[in-house]
C-alpha cells in the first residue's frame, strides 16, 4: 500500500531544482566525464610548471628604517621639544639640576602629567619647575606619597593643594618618613597649629633649621619657654638665616635701639621686616624727634601712615611703660 504525505506531493518535489555544484553545473556532462579520466590517469610526480617571477623593481625612494636604538643626540632633541611645549628651558633647568640632562623623556613625561593631574597651570608648572627642578626627576610613586602625606597627616584640604605645592615645590621632592614626618611632630610638639597654614616648613629640617634657631635664642638670654613661645607665636621665624638676619636684628635692637628683649619676645614678626631699609630709617627718624614708638606701631604701618603718627606724636606725650595705655600701643592700638 502506498503511502501519502499530506505535506509534500509530486508535483512540488518535481518543480524543485536539483542542486549541484556551482562549477560542475556549468561543464557539460560529457566533457566533465573526459576530464576526470583524464585526471586520473596523471601520475602523482608528473611536474606542474610554475608561473615566472614577476621582476624585481626598486623602489623610487629609498625604505626609512625606525632604529630601536636612537642616538644620544635625537633623544636629547626630544627632551628639548617636550620641555619647550610645556614652557620650560631644558639648559636653565639643567644648569641647576644636572641629572635632567639624563633623565629618559618616558620619565618627564610622567612627571609633567602627574603636575598637571594637581591642577597646576602653565605658569605655575613652570614657576614649580624652576625652583625645584628636582621634580623633573622624581618617580610618580615618590610624588603620590608626598601628597598623600599632605592630605592624610598634614590635614591639607584637597581645594588648597595646588597652593601648597605652587607655594613650596621642594615638597614634592621631600622624603616623607626621613623629613617630612619628623618635621610634622616637631612643629606638633611645640603646640603650632593648624599645621596646614605652614606646610612650608614641612620641608625644614629639624636638626638643620628648628634647634638651631631655637639655641640661637636661648643662646641671647631668652628661656626655652620662651624660645619655644616664640616659634610658637611666629612659625616663619625658622626661615630665617641665623648669621643674616637674627643675630644683626637682635644686635641692632640691644645695642643701637636700647629696646629690651620683652619686646622682642612679645613681638618676633620684628625679624620679617627689612634692617636697612625699614627698621633703621624708622629708629633713626624716631630718634631725631625723639619719640619712642613699641615695635608694633614702629614697624607695621605704611611708610604714609608711620610718617603721620609721627607728626601727630611730637605734639603729644606718650604714657609711660608701665602704664596701661602701654600695652594698648604694644599691640597696635594707638
Amino acid at each position: 500500500m502506498e503511502e501519502i504525505f499530506p505535506f509534500c506531493s509530486c508535483r512540488s518535489l518535481r518543480q524543485v531544482p536539483p542542486i549541484a555544484p556551482p562549477l560542475l553545473s556549468r561543464i557539460p556532462p560529457l566533457d566533465r566525464c573526459r576530464r576526470l579520466r583524464a585526471c586520473a590517469h596523471l601520475s602523482k610526480n608528473t611536474p606542474i610548471p610554475l608561473p615566472e617571477k614577476p621582476p624585481r623593481i626598486s623602489p623610487p625612494f629609498p625604505v626609512l628604517r625606525l632604529s630601536s636604538n636612537p642616538s644620544p643626540a635625537a633623544v636629547f632633541h626630544d627632551k628639548l621639544l617636550f620641555l619647550d611645549s610645556v614652557g620650560i628651558d631644558l639648559f636653565a633647568v639643567s644648569s641647576s639640576h644636572p641629572a635632567l640632562a639624563a633623565a629618559s623623556l618616558y620619565d618627564l613625561r610622567s612627571s609633567v602629567h602627574f603636575l598637571r593631574s594637581l591642577g597646576l597651570s602653565a605658569p605655575e608648572l613652570r614657576r614649580a619647575c624652576g625652583m625645584c627642578p628636582e621634580i623633573l626627576t622624581a618617580s610618580p610613586s615618590n610624588l603620590a606619597a608626598v601628597v598623600s602625606f599632605l592630605l592624610r597627616e598634614a590635614g591639607v584640604q584637597d581645594q588648597d593643594l595646588r597652593r601648597v605645592i605652587f607655594r613650596r615645590p621642594r615638597l614634592l621632592v621631600s622624603d616623607v618618613a626621613g623629613h617630612l614626618r619628623p618635621a610634622l611632630y616637631f612643629l606638633q610638639m611645640l603646640g603650632i597649629a593648624p599645621i596646614a597654614r605652614h606646610t612650608s616648613l614641612l620641608s625644614c629640617s629639624v636638626e638643620e633649621k628648628f634647634l638651631p634657631r631655637l639655641e640661637f635664642l636661648e643662646g641671647v638670654g631668652f628661656s626655652p619657654r620662651n624660645a619655644r613661645a616664640m616659634a610658637r607665636r611666629f612659625p616663619q621665624l625658622f626661615c630665617y638665616s641665623i648669621d643674616e638676619n637674627l643675630r644683626p636684628k637682635v644686635e641692632f635692637l640691644v645695642l643701637e635701639m636700647q629696646r629690651e628683649l620683652r619686646e622682642l619676645r612679645d613681638f618676633p614678626q620684628f625679624f620679617s621686616f627689612s634692617l636697612p631699609n625699614r627698621i633703621k630709617p624708622r629708629h633713626r627718624a624716631c630718634k631725631e624727634k625723639g619719640v619712642v614708638f613699641p615695635l608694633p606701631v614702629l614697624l607695621r604701618p605704611s611708610n604714609g601712615q608711620f610718617m603721620a603718627q609721627l607728626e601727630v606724636r611730637i605734639s603729644s606725650s606718650l604714657p609711660l611703660k608701665r602704664s596701661p595705655l602701654w600695652r594698648t600701643s604694644m599691640d597696635g592700638g594707638l
